[in-house]
């Protein structure tokens, strides 16, 4: 006979503690098939660290995309290279020459030279060959691609087409679905207000933010079952972020509705974007506007720095990623205990190589000294994962208690950027949930699994978990 019971619930400052032999006694019987459907099944809490721009599957790109020619949006992707530009472009910026599937808005095509047109095709139009080829220059899914694929060609290749944010706010609603089915209950997403028109002119900030306002309301939105807030993602390494910065202060102080932080982004291999860098304009912003949290990216990076310690000096209340948390001792010790949150993202840090296997990150280390740490899910969509792929990976690499999932479940609230009356109802939620779940499954009852959960590529390719026709 299986035992399960909550001995404590602390809202704030504390983890849940539970009796979990059941889950011990399960682990050791269950396939990774098993494992997978339970965790597909088990509630979720929160997704603290999601980009928007990287949370769309390639098909629901190209799907999406050829859905806005009603509201007269046609775009073009590149699928021929016939030498038309001159030598010495800037094949290291943001619109590189010789990069196969960059996406195109028909206004922008039509300013091209015919030798440039020519090596462009409708998304329409493309062959079969095309657009698989299409399809897999969105995913991170080849031995030999990694942090420089990602970061030098997957948003050069979206290119204009993540400017729609018709778009996006579909991508949006559909991730809220896909982890509502997943029994996520919170999302709090990278979502920069930005727009482009059919004739390439920028649609004003508060235009589109009134457009994402009114989706979110529509029914399919709301019966997800998710809630969501939205951050405003700065590109730490721009020239002008100091000036993008102030901006987006004034735009989160406007409409504290919708946005709840500030999310400093941008590889940290770029030395344009150190932490200190900011120091002086968010201490003259801070003076200006009060309570705007900070989530910014650090420690994703191979050597060991200073980048965390310095990123809470700019007054960060979590932390993206921490790969190299450990190599910086002090800052380990300041965050023990602490009121400081780690968003651990572990199948972004494999893809991306900033840890060589999952042996060497320090995500088990960081959880049982009790640094606060949450699973989520960074760019999923080109990572072809989900969050259930998260937990799997914690699980079956970490041999996760009952107990640790629950930790990790109300880590991912308790330090989410909402207000305290929504926090205590999400979290008091997920704990009724968590508590019928364990009840429901330890009774044998299996209609709280899924008996076909989604397999995507990620867990395919690694743990060789597939989907089934």
């Amino acid at each position: 006979m299986y035992k399960f019971f909550i001995i404590a619930l602390l809202l704030v400052g504390s983890s849940v503690r539970a009796e979990g032999d059941w889950f011990e006694s399960f682990k050791k019987t269950a396939t990774d098939k098993d494992l997978y459907h339970f965790l597909y099944a088990m509630p979720k809490g929160g997704d603290l660290h999601n980009h928007l721009s990287g949370a769309g599957f390639p098909e629901w790109w190209l799907e999406l995309a050829l859905a806005q020619e009603k509201r007269g949006y046609i775009y073009y992707t590149k699928v021929k290279i016939n030498n038309c530009a001159g030598y010495g472009g800037n094949e290291f910026g943001g619109n590189p020459y010789l990069l196969y599937f960059k996406n195109i808005q028909e206004s922008t095509y039509k300013k091209l030279s015919a030798c440039e047109q020519s090596e462009y095709v409708r998304l329409q139009d493309m062959s079969a060959e095309q657009k698989a080829g299409w399809l897999n220059s969105l995913k991170l899914d080849s031995a030999h691609e990694g942090r420089d694929e990602f970061f030098q060609t997957h948003w050069q290749r979206l290119n204009e087409l993540y400017m729609n944010h018709y778009v996006l706010a579909e991508i949006l609603v559909r991730n809220m679905q896909a982890f509502g089915r997943e029994g996520l209950m919170y999302l709090e997403i990278d979502c920069s207000p930005v727009g482009m028109r059919p004739d390439g002119s920028l649609i004003d900030a508060e235009e589109v933010y009134r457009y994402y306002k009114e989706r979110l309301q529509q029914k399919d939105a709301v019966e997800s079952g998710v809630t969501v807030k939205f951050q405003y993602a700065l590109l730490r390494f721009a020239p002008n972020a100091e000036e993008r910065l102030a901006q987006m202060y004034a735009f989160v102080d406007a409409h504290r509705d919708m946005y709840v932080a500030i999310d400093m982004v941008g590889r940290e291999d770029n030395d344009k974007g150190h932490p200190l860098r900011f120091l002086p304009t968010l201490r003259k912003l801070r003076a200006q506007y009060p309570g705007i949290d900070l989530s910014i990216h650090a420690g994703e990076v191979d050597e060991p720095n200073k980048h965390i310690r310095n990123t809470l000096l700019l007054g960060a209340n979590r932390i993206g990623h921490g790969v190299n948390l450990l190599t910086d001792p002090d800052t380990y010790l300041l965050m023990r205990h602490s009121n400081y949150m780690v968003e651990v993202n572990l199948i972004s840090n494999l893809l991306l190589e900033y840890v060589d296997d999952y042996s060497k990150h320090p995500f088990p280390e960081l959880l049982r000294t009790d640094v606060p740490v949450a699973l989520s899910t960074d760019d999923r969509g080109m990572w072809d994962s989900n969050l259930t792929d998260e937990f799997f990976v914690a699980v079956k690499e970490f041999n996760l208690s009952w107990s640790e999932l629950q930790t990790l479940g109300l880590n991912s609230l308790k330090y989410g950027f909402m207000n305290d009356e929504l926090k205590t109802k999400l979290v008091h939620d997920y704990q009724k949930k968590m508590d019928k779940f364990a009840q429901q499954f330890q009774k044998g009852s299996q209609r709280v699994l899924s008996s076909k959960p989604p397999m995507r590529g990620f867990i395919c390719n690694h743990y060789e978990l597939c989907s089934t026709p």
